[in-house]
């Protein structure tokens, strides 16, 4: 008996359609991790906090700095994630079997004072955010916070816990909503922000490196390289100088994962200027010291619903934040000892690398339980991280063109400028600030 002969459906019917934008929609969304995570993670509280100040000191005059700081930003988090990509190490292991042991120690050493700083100052915000909201003992739910953040990352597996976070990303979008409860002058607002117009005083000078110091931060760098080194872990693969067929495909991820991510913080950050310039500024209040603070300050003039957006906005960004600076510090001191490391592995089996993120959490959500003052706390955390920043990236530069290390997968001409670029733009403001803190 003859079958008749099967019909196949049409692709181009609207079912048939719908479906194969899903699965390219879907594609595109696996396609990001650590980049977009790490992009997230930079709007942290404490960054709240400066974008919120810098859009009710200025309105919208120092707009323009985010998208021009976002290709220096890219670049140096696009080059950190190479070099764990194709190395299969994090930057500290690299620079232990290549550099010497002293720059080792000392990069580890302010890298870890810094996070400890600013997951204080980062739990310090989300508690008093949520006291905001609800009402309660500030310090209990900074406590509290911390503890959930270190039983997360310990107990859960990576790949639930990297899905997590790449979730919790969504939570930015709390300041996109934002913007859309105040009466914004859009065309004041993309002036401010593709015109560049700076004035020669301290108070602009301090604000350009305040977001610089926000933007390209040290931590960011230790956390994505240790990213990409799990997600190969993740997915059985080995590193780009062992497989280099796989190589093409690779690091057009890393770039594509990596702008996306560096771009939706920018774009974050920008709608925070425009949020707080719109109300704040426009109500005369030009100084904002935390972003509970700017909270606040947006309910009598915003009403609750912008007050409730910016607040949850606050304790959502910290809990994506906390993990990345506790983990970007378990990394360094990890690699630094040679212990086995890894949010994939077991805590039974990094016992160490789990610990440092306990204490680092805990660390910094018992400075909330001193008399430190928590804006004194970030500024000193901006003076580490200046410190830091510009000899790490010389450092990463340096890896980058290095054979023995990449291969030949070393650093593009134009990355390699572009990276330098950011690194003496870094320098020139960490020297800034060293100046205008001398004179202070």
């Amino acid at each position: 008996m003859t079958q008749s002969p099967k019909v196949l459906p049409d692709p181009q019917t609207p079912a048939i359609k719908k479906l194969a934008h899903r699965q390219q929609s879907a594609g595109w969304f696996k396609r990001l991790g650590p980049g977009l995570v790490t992009g997230a993670a930079d709007d942290d509280p404490s960054g709240i906090a400066t974008y919120s100040q810098i859009g009710a000191q200025f309105g919208y005059g120092l707009a323009w700095t985010l998208p021009y700081s976002f290709p220096l930003m890219a670049v140096i988090q696009e080059i950190s994630a190479r070099i764990g990509s194709v190395t299969g190490r994090g930057l500290a292991q690299n620079l232990r079997h290549h550099y010497s042991r002293p720059l080792l120690y000392a990069i580890v050493t302010l890298l870890l004072v810094a996070n400890v700083i600013n997951l204080g100052a980062d739990l310090g915000a989300m508690g008093a955010a949520l006291a905001l909201m609800m009402g309660g003992p500030v310090l209990v739910y900074a406590i509290a916070f911390g503890v959930l953040c270190i039983i997360l990352e310990v107990f859960i597996s990576y790949r639930k816990y990297a899905a997590l976070l790449k979730w919790t990303t969504l939570c930015l979008f709390a300041y996109v909503g934002v913007v859309f409860t105040v009466h914004l002058s859009w065309s004041e607002a993309v002036r401010g922000t593709l015109i560049p117009v700076f004035v020669f005083d301290r108070e602009h000078a301090m604000a350009l490196v305040a977001v610089l110091g926000t933007t390209i931060s040290p931590y960011l760098f230790f956390w994505q390289a240790g990213q990409e080194v799990e997600e190969q872990h993740r997915r059985h693969v080995k590193p780009l100088c062992v497989t280099p067929r796989h190589a093409g495909r690779e690091l057009a991820r890393i770039r594509f994962d990596t702008y996306v991510g560096m771009g939706f913080s920018n774009l974050v950050a920008l709608f925070i200027v425009f949020a707080t310039a719109a109300s704040l500024h426009v109500a005369g209040v030009t100084t904002i010291e935390t972003s509970a603070q700017a909270a606040e300050a947006l309910r009598p003039l915003a009403g609750e619903f912008a007050f409730a957006l910016f607040s949850l906005g606050i304790i959502g960004t910290g809990l994506l934040a906390v993990p990345v600076l506790a983990g970007s510090a378990a990394y360094a001191v990890s690699e630094l000892f040679d212990w086995t490391e890894g949010l994939d592995r077991q805590w039974k089996e990094a016992k160490a690398f789990y610990g440092v993120i306990a204490a680092a959490t805990l660390g910094g959500a018992v400075l909330n339980f001193t008399s430190l003052d928590p804006m004194k706390a970030l500024y000193w955390s901006a003076v580490v991280n200046g410190v830091l920043a510009a000899p790490l990236m010389a450092v990463m530069m340096i890896m980058g063109k290095n054979e023995d290390l990449m291969g030949r997968f070393t650093l593009s001409r134009p990355m390699y400028l572009m990276g330098w670029l950011a690194t003496f733009v870094m320098a020139g403001a960490s020297l800034v600030f060293g100046w205008l803190f001398l004179i202070d």
